[in-house]
């Protein structure tokens, strides 16, 4: 075997998500070093590993079980993410590519080796604070519901639009085919260096959504001394922001790392996903 150690991650939740793991377990403990995410391990009463901490053990790849949401709680807790394999046990899951059925299959193979693929993801801070790194996006949304925020967004120091909204996307080329294309955001080529900038139900017709190169500098500022936001970071956490607060954005220098499975082109994913 070309890989000793694999860690996995799963949803604790649901009692297939469960049985997944464990047939894991059984169909590969005697070929590979094991390590089980903490959470997990207290349901199955075994013991577990923090996934923050699988580098450290030498692990090589985390299989995940669950849908898009356990791939990006547990990217997070990675400062250098290890490459993830996704085992589909969501719903649509654009960052799960193996289906239940396939995965005792898949990961054999995959033990012999693996290629992976990078994407890109953004760095969050605030008053020059580090908060938290996304994968799929950062959104900028009033603390109130149904009321509108104003607030300036500026590209390296260069205003590129002073907004009144419900709120503003920013997504990553992964990201923007979740909640910045429900937004009405375009959908961008995971190999294309970029960041996606899209307005949130915007009171003027001319704040559209922009596309900008994944080197620049976001500066967002609320523009309204009376109103108060919330940035939510890639659905998982959120942070309330005040008028006086000043929150950046910034391409990360550790990308996500995705186990490569399939020669699928990305567009023909994509259209089988969305059908």
């Amino acid at each position: 075997m070309a890989i000793k150690k694999i860690g996995i991650a799963s949803r604790c939740d649901r009692p297939e998500v469960l049985q997944m793991v464990r047939d894991i377990i059984e169909n590969f403990h005697s070929k590979v070093k094991i390590y089980v995410s903490t959470s997990t391990a207290n349901v199955l009463g075994i013991e577990g590993t923090p996934v923050e901490k699988m580098r450290d053990e030498g692990v090589e790849l985390i299989i995940t079980v669950g849908g898009d949401g356990t791939v990006l709680r547990n990217i997070a807790k990675m400062k250098d993410p290890l490459p993830i394999l996704g085992i589909n046990m969501g719903t649509l899951g654009f960052l799960v590519d193996v289906e239940p059925e396939d995965a005792i299959e898949t990961i054999e193979e995959v033990l012999y080796g693996f290629s992976y693929i990078e994407r890109m993801r953004m760095d969050v801070f605030l008053n020059r604070e580090m908060l938290e790194t996304a994968t799929n996006e950062i959104a900028v949304m009033s603390a109130k519901p149904a009321k509108i925020i104003q607030l300036e967004v500026y590209v390296n120091d260069c205003l590129l639009d002073e907004m009144r909204a419900d709120g503003v996307i920013f997504a990553t080329p992964t990201g923007s085919t979740a909640y910045a294309m429900s937004a009405g955001g375009p959908i961008i080529n995971p190999r294309v260096n970029a960041i996606v900038v899209v307005p949130v139900a915007p009171f003027k017709l001319s704040s559209r959504p922009w596309v900008i190169p994944s080197d620049s500098e976001i500066t967002i500022k609320l523009s309204d001394n009376e109103k108060e936001a919330v940035i939510a970071i890639d659905g998982q956490k959120s942070y309330r922001i005040k008028p006086e607060d000043v929150v950046k954005l910034r391409k990360s220098k550790y990308p996500a790392r995705f186990v490569r499975i399939s020669d699928t082109c990305f567009y023909e994913r994509v259209q089988r996903k969305l059908s």
